[in-house]
């Protein structure tokens, strides 16, 4: 028998039993799509972070408060005991929840030399309220305090208006920048209408000084849902007791690491602390939360891959079980093929092509089902229409090798069916 006569017959075999072969094809199709659409959230995912996160650019860093280290168990006398770099026992004279002041950002700004750009910043509480006329928010606009620089460094521009200015941070006077929503929200005539106009926030009037450009919603959260002011308004309206953070942007991205270096040192100076001690303070780039995000991602997709071959190790014996019934009740008819001349080879033949389609046809609507399954991540996102062509050639290929494995002893057992015991088989 010809090729096309052993691919018309697996057909017309697929055709007949289209109960078995739907089950069979939901099987295979529910773990490729599992596989396949969540590596497509994951892609999405990743993409979102990278967006969210590398507005400063690669060549920028932040020096920010380091979190004190909880710790369960162990000896609590010992909290304030560290080791010296000669191995002595030294008791620690600075606190590693000291947070960043006012005082300690503004001298790293006025000590820090080297060639960059920087900015100081603090954040006032997200459950603010902002109102202009009959019009009001709701109470969960989130407010920073920051300085000539801080929208520049935070990757924010203006779309009406004007940034705030030194002379602003100075005076510490009630002037604000509203975020695209806000404006939205409050000025439905017209955003522009916004400038100059007196809002309130908190029912502390303020004036506005421009509107920003919307930057989209991040994981559900919309980044357009802010209110900028200068950080020495918001330690005398709203003081929050948060830590201050610097960001700096060096011109050169080779020059990040040295800008680091330095950044380090004038910082501990400023710190007070000794030689012996550990950093109070973090220093992270741009773009390190973001790399951090995404190796946990990274993780994520690998137990996801294994739980996908898992499932499909599954689909290959349910797939072999289905192909073995099929081999059960076509005994008749093999032998009868066997009869009228034919060969061993050519039974195989079709008993492994009829196993490969059904898989493939699984693979067809697990591929169709999950891109459609993870781009309801990229919607939710904002990131676009994602395909990961990587994860659908492999796929294919995968249940390609799947339906081989799992029809080759189906096979082999139709192939070595005497014809004589097989027309006798009720």
């Amino acid at each position: 028998m010809k090729f096309s006569d052993n691919l018309s017959l697996a057909f017309r075999s697929v055709r007949s039993n289209k109960l078995r072969t739907g089950l069979t094809v939901a099987i295979i199709a529910f773990g490729i799509m599992a596989l396949v659409g969540i590596i497509t959230a994951i892609k999405a995912m990743n993409q979102k972070f990278s967006e969210s996160f590398s507005t400063m650019g690669a060549n920028a860093f932040t020096v920010r408060y380091k979190q004190r280290t909880i710790r369960i168990g162990g000896n609590s006398n010992n909290q304030n005991i560290k080791l010296s770099k000669q191995g002595a026992r030294k008791e620690k004279t600075s606190s590693l929840d000291k947070i960043i002041t006012k005082q300690e950002a503004e001298m790293f700004v006025r000590n820090y030399n080297f060639p960059s750009t920087k900015s100081i910043s603090i954040f006032g509480n997200r459950n603010n309220m902002l109102s202009y006329q009959n019009r009001k928010t709701n109470p969960n606009v989130m407010m920073f305090g920051g300085d000539e620089n801080y929208l520049l460094l935070n990757g924010y521009k203006i779309m009406y208006g004007r940034d705030i200015k030194r002379t602003d941070v100075q005076s510490s006077g009630n002037v604000c920048i509203l975020g695209y929503d806000i404006a939205n929200s409050l000025f439905q005539e017209g955003m522009d209408r916004a400038v100059n106009a007196i809002v309130r926030i908190n029912g502390v009037p303020y004036r506005v000084l421009g509107v920003m450009e919307s930057r989209g919603s991040s994981f559900g959260f919309s980044r357009d849902n802010v209110v900028i002011t200068t950080y020495e308004n918001v330690e005398r309206n709203f003081p929050s007791g948060f830590s201050y953070v610097i960001a700096i942007m060096t011109n050169d991205v080779r020059k990040v690491n040295v800008a680091m270096g330095e950044a380090e040192g004038t910082f501990r100076a400023i710190r007070k602390l000794a030689v012996t001690e550990e950093d109070n303070f973090v220093l992270d780039r741009s773009d390190s939360v973001a790399e951090k995000a995404m190796n946990i991602l990274g993780f994520f997709t690998l137990s996801v891959i294994f739980i996908g071959f898992i499932t499909l190790i599954g689909s290959a014996i349910a797939l072999m079980n289905i192909m073995l019934v099929s081999v059960s009740e076509r005994t008749r008819e093999v032998g009868l093929v066997k009869a009228i001349g034919g060969k061993g080879k050519s039974i195989k033949s079709q008993f492994l092509i009829e196993s490969v389609i059904i898989s493939l046809l699984g693979a067809f609507f697990g591929i169709i089902l999950g891109i459609l399954f993870g781009n309801s991540a990229s919607a939710l996102f904002h990131t676009g229409f994602i395909v990961p062509w990587d994860w659908v050639v492999l796929g294919i290929i995968i249940c390609t090798i799947v339906g081989l494995l799992a029809g080759i002893y189906p096979a082999l057992k139709a192939g070595r069916l005497n014809p004589i015991e097989a027309l006798r088989y009720e």
